[in-house]
C-alpha cells in the first residue's frame, strides 16, 4: 500500500444525517419499524451482571485506575480466535484486534485516518446511514455503487474504479446488509478483494449482524480473501449482547492498527476498563453461541413474520427483500411515492406507524421511494398488525398517483 491511504484534517461543520431521523409518536397503538435495536427480553441480563461483579473481583480497585488504549489482552485473544474460527479470517492474534466504543467508532476511526476533503470513496446504495453520517465530517466525494439482490454490483464498481483510479475506500454492509437485507455472494466476495489490489483502495467490511443467520449457510468474510492487508472486519456486541456496551471490535493489519491506535488514544485515551473486562468474563464463563443461537430462534420466527405479512398485506406494485438474517428488509414502491411525505403526513399522524425512508440512506438523497423496516425489536402480533395499516396505507397512495 502506498502513502496515499493515510490522512489528516480538519473536522468541518456540517448537518447530522441522523438528526430528526425517527419520529417522536406518543400513540398508544404505536408501531415503530423504525430503530435498528434488539429485543430487550433477549438480553443477557443476569449473566451480564454477574460478569461485572466477576470482572471487579479479579481486579479488585485496580479495576477503576487508568488503563490502556489497546484493553485487555485477553479479551482481544479471545476475539482474535472467535475471528479465526468463525468469521473465518486466517492468521489473527491479539495484535490484530482493537477494541472501539462500538461499531460506531470503528467507521469514524477508518475515516479519520484515511480521508481528507473531496477524497474519493464508494458506498453502496443504499448504504448505512449512521456511516453515512460519520463519513459526511470528513467532506468525501462519493460514488455511489447500486446493491443487488446479492451484494454490490461489481461490474458498476469496476467501471468506477476505471474512470476513478484515485478512489481510496469502499464501505460495504455484506451480511444481512443494513438497511437492504441482502447478502453479499461469495464470488462478489473475492471478486472485490480482486479489485481493491488491483485499485488500491481499503475495504471496510461492516458486519455486526453476521453471526444472526436464520436460513441457509454461512459464508466467508471478506477479511477471509485479504491478502494484502485492504480489509478492515469490523463487528460489535451491540447486537448480540447489549447496545450499551458501546462496544465494538475490529481486525486489520498492524500497520492499520497503529494508525488507528493513535487517533483512538487522542480521542478518548483508553477502552473503558470495566466493560471490557466485564465481556471478557462473559465470554468466560458462558457461551456465545449459545445466546446467539436462542437469538437466532427467536428472530427466526420474527423474520418469517415479516416475511409473510409483506405478501399478505404490501400491493402487488411494492417489492420487498427476503433477508436470511439480519434485522431489516427493504422494501421499495411505486416511484410516484414519496415516503419521507408518505411518513410524516399520514403513516405517522393517522396510521400511526413509522418506518425509515429511503432517502436517509443514499449519498445523495435523490431515492425517495423506499423504505427500511426492523422487525427483530416486534412480536409478530405486532409486525402483523403494523403491516396491515402500512399495506392499507401503500394501496391508497397507490391510488392517489
Amino acid at each position: 500500500m502506498d502513502n496515499k491511504l493515510f490522512a489528516t484534517r480538519v473536522q468541518p461543520e456540517v448537518p447530522s444525517r441522523l438528526a430528526g431521523l425517527f419520529p417522536v409518536m406518543d400513540y398508544d397503538d404505536a408501531i415503530k419499524f423504525t430503530a435498528g435495536a434488539p429485543a430487550e427480553p433477549l438480553f443477557p441480563t443476569a449473566a451480564m451482571k454477574q460478569a461485572y461483579l466477576d470482572a471487579m473481583a479479579q481486579e479488585g480497585d485496580h479495576t477503576f485506575q487508568y488503563h490502556t488504549v489497546a484493553g485487555p489482552v485477553e479479551l482481544r485473544e479471545r476475539l482474535a480466535e472467535r475471528a479465526m474460527s468463525r468469521m473465518q479470517i486466517e492468521n489473527v492474534t491479539a495484535e490484530n484486534v482493537m477494541l472501539t466504543a462500538g461499531g460506531q467508532q470503528g467507521i469514524d476511526l477508518v475515516a479519520k485516518a484515511l480521508l481528507n476533503k473531496g477524497d474519493a470513496m464508494v458506498v453502496e446504495a443504499p448504504t448505512y446511514v449512521g456511516a453515512l453520517s460519520a463519513f459526511d465530517m470528513y467532506e468525501p466525494t462519493y460514488f455511489e455503487v447500486e446493491l443487488q439482490s446479492d451484494g454490490l454490483n461489481v461490474d458498476q464498481l469496476e467501471d468506477t474504479l476505471k474512470a476513478h483510479p484515485e478512489i481510496k475506500l469502499l464501505y460495504t454492509v455484506a451480511d444481512f446488509h443494513n438497511p437492504g437485507g441482502v447478502t453479499m455472494s461469495l464470488a462478489k466476495r473475492q471478486r472485490l478483494v480482486e479489485l481493491a489490489n488491483q485499485y488500491n483502495f481499503i475495504i471496510l467490511e461492516d458486519t455486526p449482524y453476521r453471526d444472526l443467520r436464520y436460513t441457509g449457510e454461512s459464508l466467508p468474510s471478506i477479511k477471509h480473501f485479504d491478502t494484502e492487508g485492504r480489509v478492515i472486519f469490523l463487528s460489535s456486541f451491540s447486537k448480540v449482547l447489549m447496545p450499551t456496551l458501546r462496544t465494538g471490535w475490529l481486525v486489520a493489519s498492524t500497520e492499520i492498527i497503529d494508525q488507528l491506535y493513535k487517533l483512538k488514544e487522542a480521542a478518548d485515551l483508553e477502552v473503558p476498563n470495566l466493560t471490557a473486562s466485564a465481556i471478557n468474563q462473559f465470554l468466560a464463563n458462558n457461551s456465545l453461541d449459545e445466546h446467539i443461537a436462542k437469538l437466532n430462534q427467536e428472530y427466526r420466527i420474527r423474520q418469517q413474520a415479516m416475511i409473510e405479512a409483506i405478501e399478505r398485506e404490501l400491493p402487488d406494485s411494492a417489492t420487498a427483500t427476503k433477508p436470511e438474517g439480519g434485522f431489516f428488509t427493504w422494501v421499495t414502491v411505486d416511484e410516484a411515492i414519496n415516503t419521507t411525505d408518505l411518513l410524516y403526513n399520514e403513516a405517522t399522524p393517522n396510521q400511526h406507524i413509522a418506518y425509515v425512508p429511503s432517502k436517509n440512506f443514499y449519498a445523495y438523497k435523490d431515492h425517495t421511494n423506499g423504505m427500511r423496516l426492523n422487525f427483530t425489536g416486534l412480536t409478530p402480533e405486532q409486525i402483523a398488525d403494523g403491516m396491515h395499516r402500512l399495506g392499507q396505507l401503500l394501496k391508497n397512495a397507490a391510488e392517489l398517483v
